[in-house]
């Protein structure tokens, strides 16, 4: 029997090596120069150089190309959060919550792109994706456990669930400003966008500190720096 010839999309694929994660390189250079609307298989496709028909072994829609992207964002997240939590591991319960936050904002500055991704979960497929999931609920943990350790039941369940929606928000809202240009607008007394955040991210921690009586919160201004 002779040996079948492999069709086009397959010697493409072979000749980029992985087309999968070409076609998300891709799709991360569109969407930072046109949005999110400007994103479209056919044009990941088109950038990557393959022909049109090719991705769809990979992505059989656009949802499924902007979950990649998205799935992507929160691996690369949850990377940096562990090596800041590993970096700030001598420190209080608290300085580590904190570096939870802090290793957030650098890592939304540096990834504006993927950062806006994950914000909007209208385009993604977050619910079908086990490696989001996965990801948002090992960060979660952490900050659960981080917060039981610091505060035992002093706070309470309902109290501990509230200040982690509470850093959550934060952080996000801090992240939401900087890669969207509000803090021009803001009067930040010389300081840089960095700064700014740290220093209000910080100011929450001191304060979350005083809902038990400062327990835990010592030292939270000494953080190990994502």
């Amino acid at each position: 029997m002779a040996a079948r010839t492999p069709d086009a999309s397959q010697r493409i694929a072979y000749h980029h090596g992985n087309l999968r994660e070409a076609l998300i390189a891709a799709a991360v250079e569109i969407i930072e120069e046109q949005g999110v609307e400007g994103l479209s298989v056919r044009e990941a496709a088109k950038r990557a150089g393959v022909s049109p028909g090719a991705p769809f072994r990979h992505f059989a829609s656009r949802t499924a190309l902007l979950t990649a992207v998205a799935e992507q964002a929160t691996q690369r997240l949850r990377v940096d959060v562990d090596a800041a939590l590993s970096r700030a591991s001598g420190g209080s319960a608290l300085e580590r919550f904190a570096a939870i936050g802090h290793a957030y904002l650098v890592w939304a500055a540096a990834n504006p792109t993927h950062f806006r991704v994950i914000s909007d979960r209208q385009g993604i497929d977050y619910d079908g994706s086990a490696t989001m999931v996965e990801n948002n609920q090992a960060i979660r943990d952490h900050m659960q456990s981080l917060l039981d350790e610091a505060f035992g039941q002093e706070l309470g369940d309902a109290r501990t669930a509230q200040a982690q929606i509470a850093a959550r928000a934060l952080v996000y809202g801090l992240a939401r400003m900087a890669v969207d240009g509000h803090f021009p607008e803001w009067n930040l007394r010389g300081q840089r966008v960095d700064e700014a955040m740290s220093e209000t991210l910080d100011f929450f921690i001191g304060t979350l500190g005083g809902l038990a009586g400062g327990k835990g919160a010592a030292k939270t201004r000494q953080r190990v720096a994502p």
